[in-house]
């Protein structure tokens, strides 16, 4: 995968969705289904190799899941790239 962390993630849940033609960064990926619980793992790995942050499925707060915002303000803003 190629571009910024970000927009690898964009491109996962594009990639399963062709029927979605864009995600805006505020719009809600679990409550519109884009990322369902067998995909949440898979994603959430994703998003733990792209940040280099171990991500602990015990402690995670599944808000900083909901958005391609918050999750860049989560994993990616805190100066973990």
């Amino acid at each position: 995968m190629s571009g910024s962390a970000p927009e690898q993630l964009k491109k996962w849940i594009l990639d399963r969705h062709p029927e979605v033609p864009d995600i805006e960064p505020d719009f809600d990926l679990l409550e519109n289904r884009l990322i369902d619980s067998l995909a949440f793992v898979e994603f959430m790995l994703l998003v733990s190799r792209l940040s280099g942050e171990d991500i602990d499925m015990e402690d995670i707060d599944i808000d900083d899941f909901r958005t391609l915002h918050r999750i860049e303000e989560r994993y990616f803003r805190a100066g973990v790239l």
